[in-house]
């Protein structure tokens, strides 16, 4: 054997040791990468609810506001429906929240 010569055959392929390693290594690195990938999940219904909830306050009375805005302007009876339309959409907003509230969130 020369200095240089690492000392194995290079005709026999190599150590099934060192083939069962790296074999080994691999499925150690992939389970990892499927381990530390980031997880993208559905939103949990309670999550959902809350938005559905808050769409509700926000949408309601500025819907109702901006409807009775528009016949006033219309009909000429400002301020009347715009406060009229106003509670009618808070109302229908607090309706809609305790049905809401009522299911299940599971």
């Amino acid at each position: 054997m020369t200095q240089n010569d690492p000392g194995q055959d290079p005709a026999s392929g190599g150590d099934d040791r060192l083939a069962s390693l790296d074999e080994r290594l691999q499925a150690a690195r992939d389970a990892e990468t499927v381990r530390t990938a980031p997880q993208h999940r559905k939103p949990e219904k309670g999550y959902s609810q809350g938005n559905r909830v808050l769409s509700e306050l926000i949408a309601g009375p500025a819907g109702g506001a901006l409807l009775g805005w528009l016949f006033d302007r219309w009909l000429g009876t400002a301020p009347w429906l715009l406060l009229g339309m106003m509670v009618l959409g808070i109302v229908i907003a607090f309706r809609n929240i305790i049905r809401i509230s009522n299911e299940r969130p599971e």
